[in-house]
């Protein structure tokens, strides 16, 4: 009867049937540009510009039910992370200026 092999063996011996190698860490995480709309984080490339999740699924929703917004003020509204939920219209309007399209 053979003793069994210690822990550090066994490491050893997995990394030789691996072909020497140990596991590569994972990749960085990927790093976006600002939501180009509300310059909050982005979270990848929209509907052609960099956007957050937020301005993302506010653009789709937005073109896909053909949504008619208004502006109850000057149609200059500021639209950033704390804003951007408070005038659709202008919200819309900077998605367009700032590039997405469907």
């Amino acid at each position: 009867c053979s003793p069994l092999p210690s822990a550090v063996e066994t490491q050893a011996r997995s990394a030789e049937e691996l072909g020497g190698r140990s596991p590569s860490p994972p990749p960085p995480p990927r790093v976006y540009k600002p939501c180009f709309v509300c310059s909050d984080k982005s979270s990848g490339y929209h509907y052609g510009v960099s956007s957050c999740e937020g301005c993302k699924g506010f653009f789709r929703r937005s073109i896909q039910k053909n949504m008619v917004y208004t502006c109850h003020r000057d149609k200059n509204c500021i639209i950033n992370k704390v804003t951007r939920n408070r005038c659709q219209y202008c919200r819309l309007q900077k998605c367009f200026e700032v590039g997405m399209s469907k």
